[in-house]
């Protein structure tokens, strides 16, 4: 196949949103990396897409591939309507966005929030179990962190429904409209909160924290990239952690010997966690990557302003990397899995997500121990984005 061949994924129908993975394998068999043409909310556009596991883990720490599409003359939709923000950041702006909020996200202060984030999972267990079956979405996978993150932002009880209407646009769009509409819907309520937050003064919230917080320096986050900042946080703080939970409970519900082990020795529950990061992440591909400059990957050529989508999902079966890569094994070694991505750009969230999937998983199998499937889940999330279900129907 030649370098400048553009593969149309939308051959593959709807089995590229169903299950990508044989797709995958067929494209890593021609090699590691592809230019390809992928459907889109208004029509389709082409993009290099990288699918091997050594070349997804250098892109994504090659300073030669932006993620500020500026500098090859592109403006992505949401930094015109919300502000710049970490995943539209190159250093040394990343370096400073990411410092400024990145004490929020250790280790310790996560910890902190295990005995709110076990509150929240008995609290809404409680409401679910009695009534022996229900959609495992919305009674525990998007409420769980949809709460923590809000609570931890300090934003307000919203109208949930019509907030996750909103943020599932923007991560599956289905229309270029409504995307639109839907970003700009969510700039407008985060300028408002940012100004009332500025009035009210310290609350002791993330958001009020950082409207306040000065570095060394004297630096400050300016109103567009506070609201930028609160929209990457609320965004990603929940979307990631919603699919991660439904597509674990789903990965051990159709792997009865896997669960049935780790029913036996709860112990594995980490080792499941980060098999189903692995197996099933919750994220498909990385933000959009513009070549600063010409540049090789895999030994293809790509010419300085191309866009390029790091294929996550693709990485993680990659033979050449884990063994039986389609095997779902919660004993596995799954140290370097690119599910919360690699480099400078690692997922901030990913202890709180990590915390939040044990307590949910860990929590839900102690406390619902006939867990099982109760039909077909619902359909897989459309686009390249995110990786997960819309529904998850489970009795006990």
């Amino acid at each position: 196949m030649s370098a400048d061949q553009v593969l149309d994924l939308s051959e593959w129908g709807d089995q590229l949103r169903r299950d990508p993975h044989p797709v995958y394998a067929r494209l890593r068999e021609l090699g590691p990396v592809h230019r390809v043409r992928l459907p889109a909310a208004d029509g389709h556009y082409d993009t290099w897409l990288v699918v091997g596991y050594q070349e997804v883990r250098a892109a994504l720490t090659d300073p030669r591939l932006a993620n500020d599409g500026s500098r090859s003359g592109a403006r992505p939709l949401d930094e015109e309507l919300i502000g710049k923000y970490l995943l539209l950041a190159d250093p040394p702006q990343h370096t400073r966005l990411r410092g400024l909020v990145a004490r929020a996200f250790t280790m310790r202060r996560v910890e902190e929030l295990r005995p709110r984030i076990q509150r929240i999972t008995d609290d809404l267990l409680d409401e679910m179990l009695p009534r022996g079956r229900a959609d495992l979405i919305d009674a525990l996978a998007y409420p769980l962190p949809i709460t923590v993150i809000c609570e931890l932002l300090g934003i307000p009880e919203m109208d949930r429904t019509e907030f996750r209407k909103m943020s599932t646009e923007l991560v599956a769009p289905t229309s270029a409209e409504a995307e639109h509409d839907a970003t700009v819907r969510l700039a407008e309520y985060f300028t408002g909160l940012i100004e009332d937050k500025r009035c009210a003064g310290p609350t002791g919230d993330l958001l009020s924290d950082l409207i306040r917080t000065t570095a060394e320096d004297g630096d400050r986050l300016s109103p567009g990239e506070l609201r930028g900042m609160a929209y990457l946080l609320l965004i990603a703080g929940h979307e990631t952690t919603v699919n991660l939970i439904g597509n674990a409970v789903l990965a051990l519900l159709t792997h009865p010997a896997q669960l049935a082990a780790l029913r036996a020795d709860m112990s594995l529950l980490g080792g499941a966690v980060e098999e189903a990061l692995r197996w099933e992440g919750p994220v498909e591909t990385s933000a959009f990557r513009y070549a600063a400059e010409p540049l090789e990957i895999g030994g293809v050529r790509i010419e300085r302003g191309d866009r390029v989508l790091v294929g996550l999902t693709a990485a993680q079966r990659d033979a050449a990397r884990y063994a039986e890569p389609d095997r779902f094994d919660i004993r596995r070694d799954t140290r370097g899995h690119l599910a919360f991505g690699h480099g400078i750009h690692y997922c901030l969230g990913a202890p709180l997500a990590r915390l939040e999937g044990r307590i949910a998983i860990g929590t839900l199998l102690e406390r619902a121990p006939g867990l099982t499937l109760d039909g077909e889940p619902g359909e897989w999330l459309p686009g390249m984005l995110m990786r997960g279900v819309r529904s998850l129907p489970v009795r006990w």
